[in-house]
Protein backbone atom coordinates (compact mmCIF):
# COMPACT_ATOMS: atom_id res chain seq x y z
CA UNK A 1 0.00 0.00 0.00
CA UNK A 2 1.39 3.15 -0.94
CA UNK A 3 2.29 5.97 2.08
CA UNK A 4 0.00 8.96 2.67
CA UNK A 5 2.32 11.59 1.14
CA UNK A 6 2.49 13.46 4.13
CA UNK A 7 3.66 10.81 6.23
CA UNK A 8 7.13 11.69 5.52
CA UNK A 9 6.90 15.16 6.71
CA UNK A 10 5.11 14.09 10.03
CA UNK A 11 7.76 11.30 11.01
CA UNK A 12 10.34 13.99 10.06
CA UNK A 13 8.70 16.19 12.43
CA UNK A 14 8.46 13.61 14.79
CA UNK A 15 12.31 13.38 14.84
CA UNK A 16 12.75 16.65 15.24
CA UNK A 17 10.65 16.79 18.21
CA UNK A 18 12.51 13.90 20.04
CA UNK A 19 15.76 16.23 20.44
CA UNK A 20 16.74 17.05 23.73
CA UNK A 21 15.94 20.52 25.12
CA UNK A 22 18.42 23.12 24.61
CA UNK A 23 19.10 25.78 26.67
CA UNK A 24 21.80 28.75 25.70
CA UNK A 25 22.41 32.16 27.08
CA UNK A 26 23.94 35.62 26.01
CA UNK A 27 27.37 37.03 26.96
CA UNK A 28 28.88 40.00 27.13
CA UNK A 29 32.34 41.44 26.12
CA UNK A 30 33.43 44.93 24.91
CA UNK A 31 32.21 46.28 21.76
CA UNK A 32 34.36 46.72 19.16
CA UNK A 33 34.35 49.16 16.09
CA UNK A 34 35.02 46.10 14.01
CA UNK A 35 35.49 42.18 14.19
CA UNK A 36 38.32 40.17 12.14
CA UNK A 37 38.70 36.58 12.28
CA UNK A 38 42.33 35.36 10.29
CA UNK A 39 41.61 34.80 7.06
CA UNK A 40 43.08 31.67 4.93
CA UNK A 41 42.05 28.68 6.76
CA UNK A 42 38.06 28.61 6.68
CA UNK A 43 37.92 26.57 3.32
CA UNK A 44 40.64 24.19 4.61
CA UNK A 45 38.51 21.25 6.31
CA UNK A 46 40.12 19.24 9.46
CA UNK A 47 40.40 15.48 8.91
CA UNK A 48 37.81 13.10 10.40
CA UNK A 49 38.87 11.06 13.45
CA UNK A 50 37.30 8.68 15.88
CA UNK A 51 33.62 8.57 15.88
CA UNK A 52 34.03 11.41 12.49
CA UNK A 53 34.66 8.37 10.72
CA UNK A 54 31.16 7.30 10.10
CA UNK A 55 29.66 4.42 8.45
CA UNK A 56 28.57 5.52 4.38
CA UNK A 57 25.32 3.64 5.68
CA UNK A 58 24.13 5.16 8.88
CA UNK A 59 22.53 8.66 8.10
CA UNK A 60 21.40 9.86 11.60
CA UNK A 61 18.35 12.35 12.05
CA UNK A 62 19.92 12.69 15.82
CA UNK A 63 23.34 12.06 17.45
CA UNK A 64 24.14 12.80 21.61
CA UNK A 65 24.77 16.28 20.46
CA UNK A 66 22.58 16.88 16.97
CA UNK A 67 19.84 17.43 15.53
CA UNK A 68 19.31 17.35 11.48
CA UNK A 69 16.93 18.42 9.15
CA UNK A 70 17.32 15.55 6.74
CA UNK A 71 15.97 17.24 3.40
CA UNK A 72 16.83 18.80 0.34
CA UNK A 73 13.92 19.86 -0.78
CA UNK A 74 12.94 23.72 0.08
CA UNK A 75 9.65 23.66 0.98
CA UNK A 76 9.51 20.15 2.69
CA UNK A 77 12.83 21.77 4.53
CA UNK A 78 10.87 25.25 5.58
CA UNK A 79 7.75 22.85 6.48
CA UNK A 80 9.53 20.42 8.34
CA UNK A 81 11.31 23.23 10.74
CA UNK A 82 8.05 25.25 11.02
CA UNK A 83 6.27 22.09 12.41
CA UNK A 84 9.11 21.57 14.80
CA UNK A 85 9.35 24.68 16.51
CA UNK A 86 5.40 24.98 16.31
CA UNK A 87 4.14 21.07 17.47
CA UNK A 88 0.74 22.36 18.90
CA UNK A 89 -2.20 21.91 19.43
CA UNK A 90 -1.01 23.71 22.45
CA UNK A 91 1.55 25.43 20.44
CA UNK A 92 0.32 27.45 17.10
CA UNK A 93 1.80 30.48 15.66
CA UNK A 94 -0.44 33.56 15.56
CA UNK A 95 0.80 34.24 11.61
CA UNK A 96 2.85 32.58 9.09
CA UNK A 97 5.58 33.88 6.54
CA UNK A 98 5.27 33.09 2.67
CA UNK A 99 8.05 33.29 0.62
CA UNK A 100 8.71 31.75 -3.15
CA UNK A 101 11.63 28.97 -3.13
CA UNK A 102 13.05 30.49 -5.81
CA UNK A 103 13.91 34.00 -3.79
CA UNK A 104 16.75 33.60 -1.28
CA UNK A 105 16.30 37.44 -0.20
CA UNK A 106 12.84 37.78 0.32
CA UNK A 107 13.51 34.03 2.40
CA UNK A 108 15.70 35.65 4.13
CA UNK A 109 14.23 39.12 4.59
CA UNK A 110 11.22 36.92 6.06
CA UNK A 111 13.66 36.05 8.90
CA UNK A 112 12.74 39.08 10.86
CA UNK A 113 8.68 38.48 11.03
CA UNK A 114 9.59 35.24 13.42
CA UNK A 115 10.96 37.52 16.06
CA UNK A 116 8.07 38.93 18.57
CA UNK A 117 5.42 39.81 18.49
CA UNK A 118 4.52 37.93 15.17
CA UNK A 119 7.02 34.46 15.80
CA UNK A 120 5.91 33.91 11.70
CA UNK A 121 8.09 31.10 10.46
CA UNK A 122 8.61 30.64 7.28
CA UNK A 123 6.74 28.53 4.47
CA UNK A 124 7.60 28.24 1.01
CA UNK A 125 5.54 28.34 -2.28
CA UNK A 126 6.81 26.99 -5.86
CA UNK A 127 6.45 29.42 -8.97
CA UNK A 128 3.25 30.87 -6.96
CA UNK A 129 1.99 27.64 -6.27
CA UNK A 130 1.38 25.59 -2.55
CA UNK A 131 3.39 22.58 -2.67
CA UNK A 132 1.94 19.80 -0.69
CA UNK A 133 4.18 20.18 2.63
CA UNK A 134 3.35 23.89 2.52
CA UNK A 135 -0.10 23.00 2.37
CA UNK A 136 0.01 20.24 4.79
CA UNK A 137 1.88 22.66 7.09
CA UNK A 138 -0.53 24.99 7.36
CA UNK A 139 -3.07 22.55 7.65
CA UNK A 140 -1.02 21.70 10.74
CA UNK A 141 -0.44 25.39 12.52
CA UNK A 142 -3.56 26.23 11.51
CA UNK A 143 -2.45 30.18 12.37
CA UNK A 144 -4.21 31.79 14.65
CA UNK A 145 -4.39 35.41 13.50
CA UNK A 146 -1.90 37.89 15.17
CA UNK A 147 -3.69 40.92 16.48
CA UNK A 148 -0.48 43.12 15.82
CA UNK A 149 -0.82 42.18 12.31
CA UNK A 150 -4.82 43.22 12.55
CA UNK A 151 -5.40 39.46 12.67
CA UNK A 152 -3.12 38.08 9.18
CA UNK A 153 -2.77 34.80 9.49
CA UNK A 154 -0.53 34.46 6.49
CA UNK A 155 2.23 37.23 5.09
CA UNK A 156 2.94 37.12 1.64
CA UNK A 157 6.37 38.85 0.59
CA UNK A 158 6.76 39.63 -3.12
CA UNK A 159 6.11 36.71 -5.57
CA UNK A 160 4.85 34.41 -2.39
CA UNK A 161 1.72 32.22 -3.42
CA UNK A 162 -1.39 33.18 -2.05
CA UNK A 163 -2.62 30.28 0.24
CA UNK A 164 -6.06 30.84 -0.15
CA UNK A 165 -8.83 29.48 1.82
CA UNK A 166 -9.90 30.85 4.95
CA UNK A 167 -6.30 32.29 6.07
CA UNK A 168 -6.88 36.21 6.42
CA UNK A 169 -3.40 37.14 4.01
CA UNK A 170 -1.64 40.04 3.57
CA UNK A 171 1.31 40.98 1.39
CA UNK A 172 4.21 42.72 1.52
CA UNK A 173 5.10 44.03 -2.33
CA UNK A 174 8.54 45.40 -3.51
CA UNK A 175 9.64 44.89 -7.51
CA UNK A 176 13.07 44.03 -6.42
CA UNK A 177 15.25 42.86 -2.99
CA UNK A 178 16.44 46.34 -1.96
CA UNK A 179 12.61 47.72 -2.34
CA UNK A 180 11.16 44.56 -0.90
CA UNK A 181 13.70 44.56 2.12
CA UNK A 182 12.35 48.40 2.94
CA UNK A 183 8.67 46.89 2.95
CA UNK A 184 9.64 44.44 4.72
CA UNK A 185 11.26 46.95 7.79
CA UNK A 186 8.44 49.19 7.31
CA UNK A 187 5.96 46.02 8.00
CA UNK A 188 8.40 45.00 11.12
CA UNK A 189 8.05 48.67 12.58
CA UNK A 190 4.44 48.98 12.27
CA UNK A 191 3.62 46.04 13.80
CA UNK A 192 5.95 46.04 16.56
CA UNK A 193 4.89 49.63 16.84
CA UNK A 194 8.40 51.31 16.93
CA UNK A 195 11.74 51.43 14.63
CA UNK A 196 14.45 49.19 15.77
CA UNK A 197 17.38 50.55 16.90
CA UNK A 198 19.36 48.35 15.30
CA UNK A 199 20.06 47.46 11.70
CA UNK A 200 21.73 44.54 9.51
CA UNK A 201 23.08 45.48 6.14
CA UNK A 202 24.10 42.42 4.18
CA UNK A 203 25.38 42.12 0.31
CA UNK A 204 22.68 41.97 -1.67
CA UNK A 205 25.05 39.46 -4.63
CA UNK A 206 26.77 37.50 -2.47
CA UNK A 207 24.13 35.37 -0.12
CA UNK A 208 27.02 33.28 1.82
CA UNK A 209 27.93 36.33 3.84
CA UNK A 210 24.29 37.68 4.16
CA UNK A 211 23.16 34.00 5.79
CA UNK A 212 24.15 34.47 9.12
CA UNK A 213 21.73 37.53 9.41
CA UNK A 214 18.30 35.49 9.09
CA UNK A 215 19.32 33.60 12.39
CA UNK A 216 19.83 37.07 14.30
CA UNK A 217 16.69 39.13 12.49
CA UNK A 218 14.67 36.15 13.63
CA UNK A 219 16.08 36.36 17.64
CA UNK A 220 16.09 40.20 17.43
CA UNK A 221 13.50 41.33 14.94
CA UNK A 222 16.20 44.03 13.78
CA UNK A 223 15.50 44.05 9.95
CA UNK A 224 17.48 42.93 7.21
CA UNK A 225 18.88 45.75 4.38
CA UNK A 226 20.27 45.12 1.29
CA UNK A 227 23.42 47.18 -0.20
CA UNK A 228 25.08 46.29 -3.01
CA UNK A 229 28.96 45.95 -3.85
CA UNK A 230 29.93 49.33 -4.95
CA UNK A 231 26.51 51.41 -4.20
CA UNK A 232 23.84 52.06 -1.52
CA UNK A 233 20.63 51.75 -3.50
CA UNK A 234 17.61 54.40 -2.74
CA UNK A 235 15.76 52.52 -0.97
CA UNK A 236 18.03 50.91 1.37
CA UNK A 237 18.87 54.70 2.17
CA UNK A 238 15.28 55.43 3.02
CA UNK A 239 14.73 52.86 5.08
CA UNK A 240 17.85 53.56 6.89
CA UNK A 241 16.55 57.24 7.45
CA UNK A 242 13.00 56.26 8.32
CA UNK A 243 15.21 54.61 11.50
CA UNK A 244 16.90 57.64 12.36
CA UNK A 245 20.47 57.08 12.71
CA UNK A 246 20.57 53.56 13.81
CA UNK A 247 23.01 51.47 14.57
CA UNK A 248 24.25 49.65 11.31
CA UNK A 249 25.92 46.66 11.34
CA UNK A 250 27.46 45.61 7.99
CA UNK A 251 28.21 41.71 7.26
CA UNK A 252 31.15 41.16 5.16
CA UNK A 253 34.54 42.25 3.91
CA UNK A 254 34.72 45.38 1.71
CA UNK A 255 35.04 42.58 -1.66
CA UNK A 256 31.49 42.17 -0.83
CA UNK A 257 30.16 45.50 0.48
CA UNK A 258 32.95 48.65 -0.42
CA UNK A 259 34.35 50.79 1.80
CA UNK A 260 32.95 53.68 -0.35
CA UNK A 261 29.63 52.24 0.33
CA UNK A 262 30.40 51.72 4.13
CA UNK A 263 31.34 55.78 4.18
CA UNK A 264 27.27 56.30 2.54
CA UNK A 265 26.37 53.97 5.37
CA UNK A 266 28.07 56.15 7.90
CA UNK A 267 26.25 59.12 7.17
CA UNK A 268 23.14 57.96 8.18
CA UNK A 269 24.24 55.51 11.39
CA UNK A 270 26.81 54.69 13.20
CA UNK A 271 28.60 51.61 11.49
CA UNK A 272 30.12 48.93 12.45
CA UNK A 273 31.93 46.22 10.27
CA UNK A 274 31.35 42.47 11.25
CA UNK A 275 33.68 40.32 8.72
CA UNK A 276 36.11 37.79 8.83
CA UNK A 277 38.23 36.68 5.69
CA UNK A 278 35.12 34.30 4.27
CA UNK A 279 31.38 33.27 4.92
CA UNK A 280 32.53 31.10 6.97
CA UNK A 281 34.64 33.22 9.35
CA UNK A 282 32.77 36.21 8.92
CA UNK A 283 29.83 33.79 10.85
CA UNK A 284 32.07 32.79 13.34
CA UNK A 285 32.85 36.74 13.91
CA UNK A 286 29.18 37.61 13.94
CA UNK A 287 28.78 34.93 16.37
CA UNK A 288 31.21 36.29 18.95
CA UNK A 289 30.71 39.46 18.17
CA UNK A 290 28.58 41.66 20.96
CA UNK A 291 27.76 45.53 21.56
CA UNK A 292 25.43 46.18 23.76
CA UNK A 293 22.12 44.43 23.19
CA UNK A 294 22.95 43.64 19.81
CA UNK A 295 24.98 40.58 19.02
CA UNK A 296 25.37 36.41 20.39
CA UNK A 297 28.43 37.23 22.32
CA UNK A 298 29.07 33.56 22.11
CA UNK A 299 32.51 33.23 23.40
CA UNK A 300 31.90 30.00 26.21
CA UNK A 301 30.05 27.31 26.20
CA UNK A 302 26.43 26.50 26.71
CA UNK A 303 24.93 27.26 23.46
CA UNK A 304 22.85 25.93 20.80
CA UNK A 305 23.99 26.83 17.14
CA UNK A 306 22.82 26.23 13.40
CA UNK A 307 25.23 24.47 10.70
CA UNK A 308 24.32 25.26 7.29
CA UNK A 309 25.77 24.70 3.70
CA UNK A 310 26.73 28.03 1.91
CA UNK A 311 25.52 26.67 -1.41
CA UNK A 312 21.88 26.46 -0.10
CA UNK A 313 21.06 30.12 0.74
CA UNK A 314 17.62 29.15 0.76
CA UNK A 315 18.47 27.50 4.00
CA UNK A 316 19.01 30.62 6.49
CA UNK A 317 15.55 31.59 5.51
CA UNK A 318 13.64 28.49 6.42
CA UNK A 319 16.14 27.86 9.21
CA UNK A 320 15.91 31.06 11.30
CA UNK A 321 12.89 29.34 13.08
CA UNK A 322 15.56 27.57 15.33
CA UNK A 323 17.34 30.59 15.93
CA UNK A 324 14.82 32.39 17.63
CA UNK A 325 13.19 29.72 20.05
CA UNK A 326 14.30 26.38 22.01
CA UNK A 327 18.01 26.89 21.22
CA UNK A 328 18.69 29.88 20.42
CA UNK A 329 22.00 30.31 19.07
CA UNK A 330 23.49 31.86 15.43
CA UNK A 331 24.05 30.26 11.80
CA UNK A 332 27.28 28.66 10.98
CA UNK A 333 28.89 27.68 7.41
CA UNK A 334 29.94 24.31 6.31
CA UNK A 335 33.07 24.55 3.93
CA UNK A 336 31.27 24.57 0.21
CA UNK A 337 31.64 20.67 0.12
CA UNK A 338 29.95 20.40 3.44
CA UNK A 339 33.38 19.60 5.31
CA UNK A 340 33.79 21.52 8.91
CA UNK A 341 36.15 24.08 7.70
CA UNK A 342 39.47 23.96 10.14
CA UNK A 343 38.33 27.66 11.63
CA UNK A 344 34.90 26.16 12.43
CA UNK A 345 36.56 23.64 14.38
CA UNK A 346 38.77 25.24 16.19
CA UNK A 347 35.77 28.04 17.12
CA UNK A 348 33.92 24.63 18.48
CA UNK A 349 36.75 24.13 20.53
CA UNK A 350 37.36 27.44 21.87
CA UNK A 351 33.79 27.14 23.34
CA UNK A 352 33.64 23.27 24.13
CA UNK A 353 32.15 22.53 27.68
CA UNK A 354 33.78 20.71 30.59
CA UNK A 355 33.52 19.60 33.35
CA UNK A 356 35.19 19.21 36.93
CA UNK A 357 33.30 16.47 38.76
CA UNK A 358 29.96 15.50 37.15
CA UNK A 359 28.99 16.11 33.76
CA UNK A 360 25.26 16.26 34.90
CA UNK A 361 26.05 19.65 36.49
CA UNK A 362 27.71 20.93 33.37
CA UNK A 363 26.51 23.12 30.31
CA UNK A 364 26.36 21.61 26.89
CA UNK A 365 26.61 22.71 23.15
CA UNK A 366 24.33 21.52 20.87
CA UNK A 367 23.56 22.35 16.90
CA UNK A 368 21.01 21.87 14.62
CA UNK A 369 22.02 20.24 10.94
CA UNK A 370 19.66 21.51 7.94
CA UNK A 371 19.88 19.43 5.30
CA UNK A 372 20.39 16.27 3.66
CA UNK A 373 23.95 14.36 3.59
CA UNK A 374 24.46 15.90 0.23
CA UNK A 375 24.81 19.74 1.96
CA UNK A 376 25.99 18.33 4.94
CA UNK A 377 27.59 14.72 4.57
CA UNK A 378 27.14 12.52 7.82
CA UNK A 379 31.18 12.54 8.47
CA UNK A 380 30.70 16.24 9.37
CA UNK A 381 27.79 15.72 11.47
CA UNK A 382 29.85 12.99 13.54
CA UNK A 383 32.86 15.73 14.10
CA UNK A 384 30.18 18.17 15.01
CA UNK A 385 28.95 16.19 17.51
CA UNK A 386 32.49 15.04 18.73
CA UNK A 387 33.67 18.79 19.10
CA UNK A 388 30.20 19.75 20.96
CA UNK A 389 30.69 17.20 23.78
CA UNK A 390 31.23 18.24 26.98
CA UNK A 391 34.81 16.66 28.36
CA UNK A 392 35.96 16.14 31.87
CA UNK A 393 38.45 19.24 33.00
CA UNK A 394 41.98 18.81 35.52
CA UNK A 395 40.62 21.02 38.55
CA UNK A 396 44.64 21.38 38.93
CA UNK A 397 44.60 22.77 35.71
CA UNK A 398 41.94 25.00 36.46
CA UNK A 399 42.63 28.74 36.85
CA UNK A 400 41.68 29.75 40.44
Amino acid sequence: MPLHPRLPLLILTLLCLTAAGLSACGNEQPANDSVSTPAGSADQPTAPSGAAQADAGFVPAATKNTQRVPLSDGPALAATVARAVFPGPDQRPAAVALADKSDWRAALLASVLMAPPLRAPLLLTDQGEIPGDTSAALDALAPTGSPQAAGAQAIRLAAAGDPGGDLKTTSIAGDDPYTLARAVAEYRARVARRYSRSVVVVPADDPAYAMPAAAWAAKSGDPILFASRSTLPGPTRRALEAHQRPRIYLLGPRSAVSREVEKELGKLGTVTRITGGSPQTTAIAFARFVDGTFGWGIIDPGHGMVFASPERPLDAGSAAPLSASGAYGPLLLTAADGTVPRAVSDYLSDIRPGYSSDPVRGVYNRAWIVGDTDAIPVAAQAQIDGLLEITAVNRSTQTP
